[in-house]
C-alpha cells in the first residue's frame, strides 16, 4: 500500500495571457468534464483551487448544473472555497482581503460548505498577518508554496502572526502545486515515478505518514483513467482538505513567523508591485472611496443602507484583486478589464458618499458649505471652499474661520454678438452655463443674464422672449467668486458647516504655512527648495532630510514580473535646468512649482526579445518633471506631487529620499502591520532576490518616513529610501530574463505596459525622531507616521448646503469616535442591524470607541457574534495586544 495521497486539481488563473472570457471559456469546457467524471466513478475527489470565483464563473454559463455541484460538494469530494478568488495579498487593503475571504465563504457555504483550509497556492509571497486573518475567519489551517524561507525543511511549520497566532501550515515542495503533476503520464512507468516522488518528500515529511501528491497544474484537467492508475498505484483519493484534515498530529512544528517574502523555494516576481502604476494607483483610490467614505459615512449617516450598490463595489474590487489582475502581469486586454472593474468599484462608492453628504446637505443653508470628516478623530484641516466676493467665513458658534484667497473665478462667461433667440436656447429651467439664472436685464443692444451657483429666482424664458427684438449682443455675467482655503475643524466621523460672514472674528491659533523665496515654513516642519530642485526638509525637533525629491532614471530590460538592469546602464539624474515657481505664501497653504528638465533615453537596445541585454542609448527625449511642493497649516509633513510625460521605454524612474541617519532597516505598512525588512532579500532558487519591496500608506527608515496613496515598491538602499515611481517593458515575461532563469510565463508583447503618457504621484515627506534607532519596539513612532498618513490618505470632503437660506447653521455633530495609542479604524459598516466597527492595534494598548450605542459584542471576520462587552454611557473600552485585529459590533 503505497502512503501517496493524491490531490486531484486545478490552478486557474482566472485571466492572465489571455482575458478572462477566453479563459471561461476553456473553463466551462474543463469542468463539465470534470463533473461527468466525478458522477462516473464515485472514488474521484477533485480540489476546485481553493476561489470559488471558478465555481461562479461556471455557473454563470451553467446555472443549471448548480444541484450537481452542490451534491459533490455536501458530499466532500468537491472542495470549493474558502477564497472568492486568489488574490495577491501585497496589492490590496487589508479590508479587501477579509471581504474576498467574506465572499468565497459565505457563498460556499450555500453549495455545501467552504474548504476548511486557507489554500494560498501561487500568490507571490504572503502578508504577516494571514495567519489572524485565517483564524478569525475560522480556519485553523493554511497551504503555500510561494514566499517560503530557507529555514524551513519540512512540509509543514507553524505560521504566526505579529499578534502571535499561529496556523498549521502545508509547504508545498518539490513543485508546488503541481509536485505530482507528472506522476500518471506514463502509466508504464507508474511505479518508477511513484518510487522517486516517495523518495523526494520522505525528505520533507520524514519517515512515517501520508505523502501529498498536488496532481494538476495551470489550466489542467485531470487525465482519463485517473482512479484507476491511482487505485493501481495503491494510494488514495482526497481533497486537499481530506489529506489535512486527517493527520491528526504533525508533532512539534518548527515556526515561521511574519511575512513570507523569501527567494529560496520559489519565484515571487517581486516586479509585479511597481509594473502599470496607473492599476495600483486606481485600486488604493477605489478601496479608501469604498472603505473609508462610502461604508463608514452611509452607516453613521444615511438613511437607508445601500447595501447592494456596497456590495458590487466589493465584488469589483475583489474581482480586480486577483494574483493575475491586480499585479499587472498579464496581457493588455486583461490589464483594461481590471482597469474597468476598479473604476466601476470607485464610482459606486462615490455614488455612495455623495448621496449621503447631499442629504447632510440639505440640513445647511445654501450659501454655505458643509465639512464631512472620514477619521474617527477630530480634525482640523484645509478644504477648498467656493465662496461669494470677498467674505470672511464663520462657524456654528460665531468664530471665525482662517480662510486664503487662492483662486478668483471668471465672472464674464460669454460676451458675443448673436441671436438673443440662439442664447435662450441655452437655458435649460433656470440653468444656464451650468449655473443658475439669478436675473435678466437689456443694456442698449445687449441681452445680459447674471448667474451664480444658486439662486431663489423665479425665470421665465417666455417673458425674456419678448424683449429680445433688434437685440443684437448676448452677455452672461456670474457672479463674483473665489476658491479659498479654509482651516476647518470637524468632529470624528462627523460633519460641520461654516458661512461667509462680512465680520472680521477673531481665530484660533495655528501652525500657518508660510513662504518666503524657497522656503515654506509652518513652524512643525520646513522646506527648502536648493538650486538642484531637491529639498532639505527638517522637522521642528531638528531632524533634517537633504536632497529630498532627487529623480533618478534608468534602463530596464526586464518584463512584467522582474526588473532587470542593462548590462552596461546609463543612470540619468541630474536635470539639465532647474526653475522654481512661487504658487501660494499662506497662510493655511504654501506651495513652490519645482520644474526640472531631463534627457531620458527613448528606449533601451533591443534586437528582439531574445537579446542579452546591451546598453543603454543616449536618446534625447526632453522631459519635463514638475514636482509641486505644498506645506499646509498644522501638518508636520510636506505634500509632494510629481508629474512628467513618459515618452520612453523600457526604463525604471523612482523619487529618492535620504535618510537623516543611516539605517539597516525599514518598517513598511501594509495589511494590518507594519513590517520590517532589511537591505537584502533571501535568495536559493534562482531568481536574483532585488530588495525591492511593497508598502501601502507609508514606509520609514533612519527618522524620515514617506506617506503614500496606494501600493509603492520601494529599496532602502541603507542611506536613502528609493521609491518608484514608474517601471515600464514591453513584454509579459522574457524567456531571458537576466535576473530570472526560468520564464515566469509566455513571452507575449505588452506594449501598454510601457506606461507612456502623463503619470502623477502624490506623497508626503515626514521626518521623525528615531530615538529606538531603528529597532521601533514601542508604539510612539509608528502612532504618529499613521497618525499623519491618515490625514494624508483621507482628505475632508467638502459639499455645498442645499438647503433653505433661512436655515440656521447646524452644530458639528459626531458619528463615532476611535482612539488609543496607536489604535487605528479598519473599516465600520451595518451588519445584521450593527454597526460593525473593525480596528487594529499597533502594540499593546487599550481602544476607546464612544458613540450612539449601547451595547457591544465582539464577532469574527464572518460577523458572526462573540461575547458581549460592557459599554457604559455610550463607551467602551478594549483592552488590545499589539498587532491584533478586532471586529465589535454596536448597537
Amino acid at each position: 500500500m503505497s502512503d501517496i495521497v493524491v490531490v486531484p486539481h486545478t490552478h486557474w488563473d482566472r485571466e492572465w495571457y489571455e482575458p478572462f472570457q477566453r479563459f471561461r471559456l476553456r473553463l466551462v469546457a474543463l469542468l463539465d468534464e470534470v463533473l461527468e467524471r466525478m458522477e462516473r466513478d464515485q472514488d474521484y475527489h477533485f480540489t476546485l483551487d481553493g476561489q470559488l470565483a471558478c465555481v461562479d464563473d461556471y455557473l454563470e454559463v451553467r446555472p443549471e448544473n448548480r444541484g450537481r455541484i452542490a451534491k459533490l460538494v455536501e458530499s466532500g469530494r468537491l472542495a470549493v472555497g474558502p477564497w472568492q478568488i486568489l488574490l495577491d495579498e501585497f496589492l490590496c487593503s487589508g479590508e479587501t482581503i477579509i471581504r474576498n475571504l467574506e465572499l468565497g465563504m459565505a457563498g460556499a457555504d450555500e453549495l455545501g460548505g467552504a474548504m476548511p483550509v486557507g489554500y494560498l497556492p501561487d500568490m507571490f509571497g504572503h502578508t504577516a498577518q494571514m495567519p489572524q486573518i485565517l483564524r478569525l475567519a475560522g480556519l485553523e489551517h493554511a497551504c503555500v508554496y510561494r514566499g517560503v524561507p530557507s529555514s524551513v525543511v519540512t512540509d509543514a511549520f507553524a505560521w504566526v502572526a505579529p499578534d502571535g497566532t499561529a496556523v498549521r501550515t502545508q509547504y508545498l515542495p518539490a513543485g508546488g502545486y503541481g509536485n505530482g503533476a507528472h506522476l500518471f503520464e506514463a502509466p508504464e512507468q507508474l511505479g518508477k515515478r511513484a518510487r522517486r516522488f516517495t523518495a523526494t518528500m520522505r525528505e520533507w515529511h520524514g519517515p512515517v505518514g501520508p505523502l501529498l501528491a498536488m496532481y494538476g497544474t495551470d489550466h489542467s484537467a485531470p487525465v482519463a483513467g485517473l482512479p484507476a492508475m491511482v487505485s493501481e498505484l495503491g494510494a488514495r483519493m482526497d481533497t486537499l482538505s481530506g489529506y489535512i484534515l486527517a493527520i491528526e498530529d504533525y508533532g512539534a512544528l518548527p515556526e515561521v513567523a511574519g511575512e513570507l517574502r523569501s527567494h529560496a523555494r520559489a519565484n515571487i516576481l517581486p516586479g509585479v508591485i511597481s509594473i502599470r502604476p496607473h492599476l495600483k494607483q486606481a485600486m488604493g483610490r477605489a478601496e479608501r472611496m469604498v472603505e473609508r467614505y462610502a461604508e463608514p459615512l452611509a452607516t453613521l449617516w444615511g438613511k437607508d443602507w445601500p447595501g447592494r450598490f456596497l456590495d458590487m463595489a466589493w465584488w469589483r474590487l475583489v474581482d480586480a484583486s486577483g494574483h493575475d489582475s491586480i499585479t499587472g502581469c498579464g496581457v493588455d486586454e486583461t490589464a483594461q478589464q481590471v482597469a474597468a472593474r476598479i473604476a466601476e468599484a470607485e464610482h459606486l462608492g462615490q455614488a455612495v458618499r455623495d448621496m449621503v453628504t447631499a442629504e447632510l446637505a440639505r440640513t445647511v443653508p445654501t450659501g454655505s458649505t458643509l465639512v464631512v470628516n472620514p477619521t474617527p478623530a477630530t480634525r482640523r484641516g484645509v478644504v477648498l471652499i467656493d465662496v461669494p466676493g470677498y467674505d470672511q467665513l464663520e462657524d456654528a458658534a460665531g468664530l471665525g474661520v482662517h480662510s486664503q484667497p487662492l483662486i478668483q473665478h471668471p465672472t464674464l462667461l460669454l460676451d458675443e454678438r448673436m441671436d438673443p433667440a440662439t442664447a435662450l436656447t441655452f437655458v435649460h429651467g433656470t440653468e444656464l452655463y451650468g449655473q443658475q439664472i439669478t436675473g435678466w436685464g437689456i443694456d442698449g443692444d445687449t441681452l445680459v443674464f447674471t448667474v451664480a451657483p444658486e439662486s431663489q429666482a423665479a425665470f421665465d424664458v417666455e417673458e425674456v422672449r419678448k424683449h429680445i427684438a433688434g437685440l443684437t449682443r448676448v452677455r452672461i455675467e456670474a457672479q463674483l467668486r473665489r476658491t479659498v482655503a479654509a482651516l476647518v475643524e470637524v468632529p470624528p466621523l462627523g460633519h460641520a458647516a461654516v458661512r461667509p460672514t462680512q465680520a472680521d472674528l477673531p481665530r484660533p491659533a495655528g501652525a500657518f504655512a508660510r513662504r518666503k523665496e524657497n522656503v515654506l515654513d509652518n513652524g512643525l516642519v520646513k522646506v527648502t527648495v536648493e538650486e538642484d530642485g531637491t529639498l532639505t526638509v527638517t522637522s521642528a525637533d531638528g531632524v533634517t532630510v537633504k536632497g529630498a525629491g532627487r529623480i533618478v532614471e534608468s534602463g530596464d530590460v526586464g518584463d512584467t514580473y522582474n526588473f532587470a538592469p542593462p548590462e552596461s546602464d546609463l543612470f540619468v539624474e541630474y536635470p539639465a535646468t532647474v526653475d522654481v515657481e512661487p504658487l501660494s505664501s499662506g497662510p493655511l497653504v504654501a506651495e513652490l512649482l519645482v520644474r526640472r528638465v531631463y534627457h531620458w533615453p527613448a528606449t533601451t537596445k533591443d534586437e528582439g526579445a531574445e537579446f542579452l541585454p546591451g546598453v543603454r542609448r543616449k536618446g534625447a527625449e526632453r522631459v519635463g518633471v514638475e514636482m509641486r511642493v505644498e506645506l499646509r497649516a498644522d501638518e508636520p509633513f510636506v505634500r509632494l506631487h510629481v508629474e512628467f510625460d513618459n515618452r520612453s521605454d523600457d526604463h525604471r524612474v523612482r523619487l529618492h529620499v535620504p535618510l537623516p541617519e543611516p539605517a539597516t532597516s525599514s518598517f513598511a505598512e501594509g495589511q494590518f502591520a507594519v513590517v520590517e525588512r532589511g537591505l537584502t532579500a533571501e535568495g536559493g532558487c534562482g531568481e536574483t532576490p532585488l530588495p525591492t519591496f511593497p508598502a501601502a500608506s507609508w514606509v520609514a527608515a533612519g527618522g524620515v518616513a514617506v506617506l503614500l496613496e496606494h501600493v509603492t515598491e520601494y529599496e532602502l538602499t541603507g542611506d536613502e529610501l528609493a521609491l518608484t515611481l514608474l517601471r515600464s517593458v514591453g513584454y509579459l515575461s522574457r524567456n531571458r530574463n537576466p535576473l530570472r532563469p526560468e520564464p515566469a510565463g509566455p513571452q507575449l508583447p505588452t506594449p501598454a505596459a510601457q506606461s507612456r503618457g502623463p503619470r502623477s504621484v502624490s506623497m508626503a515627506i515626514m521626518p521623525y525622531v528615531d530615538a529606538t534607532e531603528g529597532r521601533w519596539p514601542s508604539v510612539t513612532p509608528w502612532k504618529k507616521v499613521a497618525a499623519a498618513a491618515e490625514v494624508f490618505r483621507h482628505e475632508l470632503v467638502v459639499v455645498p448646503g442645499t438647503g433653505d437660506a433661512s436655515l440656521p447653521l447646524p452644530q458639528p455633530a459626531a458619528g463615532l469616535s476611535v482612539s488609543g495609542d496607536g489604535v487605528v479604524m479598519t473599516s465600520l459598516r451595518r451588519r445584521d442591524g450593527s454597526k460593525e466597527l473593525r480596528m487594529l492595534a499597533l502594540g499593546d494598548t487599550q481602544a476607546v470607541v464612544e458613540g450612539d450605542f449601547t451595547q457591544a459584542r465582539r464577532a469574527d471576520l464572518r460577523g458572526r457574534p462573540g461575547e458581549p462587552l460592557q459599554v457604559a454611557d455610550g463607551r467602551l473600552t478594549l483592552p488590545m495586544r499589539a498587532w491584533e485585529i478586532a471586529t465589535v459590533q454596536l448597537s
